[in-house]
């Protein structure tokens, strides 16, 4: 039982410093979204989430050099696992600003959270100890 618990617990951690650091992205972009009012290209867009999140992946490994989860096993797992999570909560949190009369902005869409997130895995797999 302590095994699965702990096992539940480290993926937590790596989707909590995940969804803290997608949530900043979202703050500065909604910071900028009177900025980017006319429609973007939908592939150089991905690429852009892609790169901020491999940004955000190096920037985490400042504030936290260590993996919360120590299985190589799991680990590959939580590559999948948290992006897909925190895809599907940056899409609840647009989907709440969008009932409130908010504007949307790319983060806030499943695709584009997901991209950004795999990207922050990915640099966090190869690079955390």
């Amino acid at each position: 039982m302590e095994f699965i618990v702990e096992i539940i617990l480290q993926f937590l951690g790596e989707i909590l410093l995940q969804l803290l650091f997608e949530s900043l992205a979202e703050l500065g972009f909604h910071g900028l979204a009177d900025t980017f009012k006319k429609p973007r290209n939908p592939f150089l867009s991905t690429i852009g989430f892609a790169l901020w999140g491999t940004m955000a992946g190096g920037i985490s490994l400042l504030v936290m050099p260590r993996s919360f989860i120590s299985n190589l096993g799991l680990r590959e797992a939580n590559v999948v696992i948290t992006p897909l999570v925190v895809g599907g909560a940056m899409m609840l949190i647009g989907r709440l600003r969008e009932s409130k009369g908010q504007t949307q902005v790319g983060i806030d869409r499943f695709g584009y959270a997901f991209v950004f997130a795999f990207s922050m895995a990915l640099v966090r797999f190869n690079w955390a100890h």
